[in-house]
């Protein structure tokens, strides 16, 4: 463990790198290095606080970077040291690039990516907490699939947690994605329509890109192709508190001189961070699955839902849902395709959460489950808080699912507070 220390915005910023092994069955192993960023606020300098860490959503993105001492994290470090842990593959945590898989087979790949899941990440989390504080306690945050993660925590290390909060991120114990897909297939097609209700002028401008990308190759500023079912992916951002508005803007600007604008193309490349995380097209599918193959679900449910087709007079967005075919249109994720499609058949998934130890839970859990939540199903997450002891749940319908990010001191003063 190696570290660096620093003073700004009010707060006491603590960067540590940890060398842990890639595979925890093999410790002479390859290893990979975990970066972890801890944050404490200036006034506690010199006192002794209990740690929070912080799993972020994805998977496959690292955690937020502090520029300022506010929203959730200021909250949160009035009554902990916060932990940012850049999650194994993102970050500055080994990772997962083109660039430095060059040398590996697709079969060494596919292996290796295996172990970039939420059982690993907590592996490496209580690898550091033993590093930290021994055989102390700390508490958990988790905001999206980092929820997924704090319920396998609750799983297999129940001993190491004293309080665990999550938002937006209770997620099915053992359901399949064919499942959680048609639920979310649904939720999207409601997000639509009500996008369309509030800014009917979108559609029109819409129906008019669309138009004008069926007849004319349009080229993003990295040389990919911006191709209808690339532009539907921006519906991925119609879950978020400011996701729709930031569409309506976007597509209003979309031409110049009946031209489609350099602004608008590089602002749908920024936009877009599949390729620059990969690990959350590849292995998306693959946090659900527990001993079996998901084989691209959510390309084989879309076709129950032919609302979502390429028709350009009336085009849908999609949302967070992960196709085969982006292995090819985005130029960066195409060294992973042939491993990507190892993984979408990969069976012997081991189980990620213990239903018998949940079932005897007395960590006290506290949850904020948003009822409008278009990432996360909602019914999902209640039926799962029913069957876990000592969970308690506060479900609101004026938030969406960022809203940790949106207005992360409220959030946490009330899941303080439960």
């Amino acid at each position: 463990m190696d570290f660096n220390r620093y003073k700004y915005s009010s707060m006491v910023v603590t960067d540590y790198n940890f060398t842990v092994p890639l595979d925890y069955s093999k410790d002479k192993g390859r290893k990979i290095s975990i970066f972890v960023r801890e944050i404490l606020n200036g006034k506690h300098e010199g006192k002794s606080l209990p740690y929070l860490i912080y799993f972020q959503g994805g998977p496959g993105y690292e955690s937020p970077r502090p520029l300022t001492n506010s929203g959730w994290i200021q909250r949160a470090s009035e009554d902990y040291k916060v932990l940012l842990i850049d999650q194994r593959g993102t970050g500055l945590s080994t990772p997962i690039d083109s660039n430095n898989m060059k040398n590996l087979s697709d079969q060494e790949l596919a292996d290796y990516l295996t172990f970039f899941r939420a059982d690993n990440i907590i592996r490496d989390a209580e690898y550091i907490r033993k590093n930290l504080i021994g055989d102390n306690k700390w508490s958990v945050l988790g905001q999206s699939f980092g929820g997924f993660c704090a319920m396998h925590y609750v799983s297999f290390y129940p001993d190491s947690l004293q309080n665990v909060f999550i938002t937006g991120g209770l997620p099915p114990l053992d359901a399949h994605p064919d499942e959680i897909y048609r639920a979310t297939f649904r939720r999207v097609i409601e997000k639509n329509k009500l996008f369309f209700k509030i800014f009917p002028k979108a559609k029109e401008d819409m129906n008019k890109i669309t138009s004008y990308l069926n007849d004319n190759k349009v080229a993003l500023p990295n040389g990919d192709i911006l191709s209808i079912k690339r532009f539907q992916q921006l519906g991925l951002n119609l879950g978020f508190s400011d996701g729709m508005a930031s569409l309506k803007f976007l597509f209003e600007r979309a031409f110049v001189n009946n031209q489609i604008s350099y602004s608008f193309l590089k602002n749908i490349f920024t936009l877009q961070t599949f390729d620059t995380n990969p690990i959350f097209t590849i292995l998306h599918e693959a946090c659900y699955a527990q001993g079996f193959s998901t084989n691209w679900s959510a390309q084989r449910i879309l076709e129950e839902y032919q609302i979502f087709s390429d028709n350009t007079d009336d085009l849908y967005l999609t949302g967070e849902m992960l196709f085969p075919w982006m292995l090819d249109h985005y130029q960066s994720l195409r060294p992973f395709k042939n491993a990507a499609n190892i993984l979408a058949e990969k069976s012997d998934w081991p189980h990620l959460y213990d239903a018998e130890v949940l079932r005897k839970n007395k960590i006290p859990i506290k949850a904020a489950v948003y009822t409008n939540d278009m990432y996360v199903d909602r019914d999902f997450s209640i039926n799962l808080a029913k069957d876990i002891p000592n969970t308690k749940i506060w479900e609101t319908h004026i938030y969406e699912h960022n809203a940790l990010r949106s207005d992360g001191k409220k959030i946490l003063d009330i899941l303080f507070k439960l």
